[in-house]
């Protein structure tokens, strides 16, 4: 087998315990660090508003073979990483992943359709539907998650909570009791969830609002699913299980918090009212696709 990387010449072959041996010699404190580095300077130029520069650094990092290796590394950690997809293959070995860092490339990718399965929702007898992609899409959409989530980061919404790095249920509940606590507290509370959030979203959005190389978005978005052994297109939505998903789905809804506060949390000059003294008590918090919204009445 050809591989390259770099320390591998272009025509050199390693054997099955060579690959395996550079698997488990990873230094992932210096990968981690490489990348951590980039995506840093990824959310400077966002926050600047350097989207040439940004793009430019999404490059490196989707380029880049410590961010390859933590691409591959984190589908064969997580909970599914026993679960393959349509193709059955889940890099269950070093030297399977190694090989499989050493070949990702977005050169003529086309995603595999997802494996759609049905899983029980605790507490609820409907099953929700679930795609599974092959272990090489979830090595692609994690690569590519390692290049946007720095601008969803910086972009985001201020009390949005769910699929966020340091940020947890916890957080939400106590953004909830800031909200709720003290004199100038509202009266009423709006609880809600966004229905379908994950199958509606809109494809055409998606590919005109994110961010990320266009080519490759739509493969991620228009793969397709294979249930009973028969293929189904996708139209709208995000791939529920895919591990990118998350984070299409809070940069669409990111976005709320501000439209309320333009229109509740202004005086009539125009001006911010302070948190406390917010004429119409409008609150906004979020984790993924439930919220609530408070208000002085109803």
């Amino acid at each position: 087998m050809k591989v390259r990387n770099s320390t591998t010449s272009k025509d050199e072959k390693l054997t099955n315990v060579q690959l395996r041996d550079q698997w488990n010699k990873i230094d992932w404190n210096k990968a981690e660090e490489h990348v951590n580095r980039l995506q840093v300077r990824i959310t400077k130029a966002v926050k600047t508003v350097k989207w040439y520069l940004v793009k430019r650094l999404q490059y490196l990092i989707t380029h880049s073979h410590y961010a390859k290796l933590l691409a591959v590394r984190k589908p064969t950690q997580n909970t599914g990483k026993r679960t393959a997809g349509v193709d059955g293959e889940t890099w269950s070995s070093s030297k399977a992943k190694m090989e499989a860092a050493l070949n990702i490339t977005d050169k003529k990718y086309a995603a595999k359709p997802l494996k759609r399965v049905f899983i029980e929702k605790p507490g609820k007898k409907k099953k929700r539907p679930l795609g599974i992609p092959t272990m090489y899409d979830r090595a692609m959409q994690s690569l590519y998650a390692l290049a946007l989530e720095p601008i969803a980061e910086a972009t985001g919404d201020r009390t949005s909570f769910g699929y966020r790095k340091e940020r947890s249920t916890h957080d939400a509940c106590e953004q909830v009791f800031v909200c709720m606590s003290g004199k100038h507290s509202p009266e009423w509370v709006l609880e809600g969830d966004i229905k379908g959030c994950f199958d509606n979203i809109s494809y055409q959005w998606l590919i005109d609002n994110i961010p990320l190389d266009k080519s490759v978005l739509r493969q991620f978005l228009k793969a397709g699913y294979i249930f009973e052994s028969q293929l189904f297109p996708t139209e709208a939505g995000t791939p529920q299980g895919g591990i990118i998903s998350p984070i299409l789905a809070n940069m669409t809804l990111d976005g709320i918090e501000k439209l309320l506060a333009d229109k509740y949390r202004n005086n009539k000059n125009g001006r911010r009212y302070s948190d406390h003294a917010a004429k119409h008590k409008v609150n906004f918090v979020r984790y993924a696709d439930d919220f609530i919204v408070t208000a002085k009445k109803k």
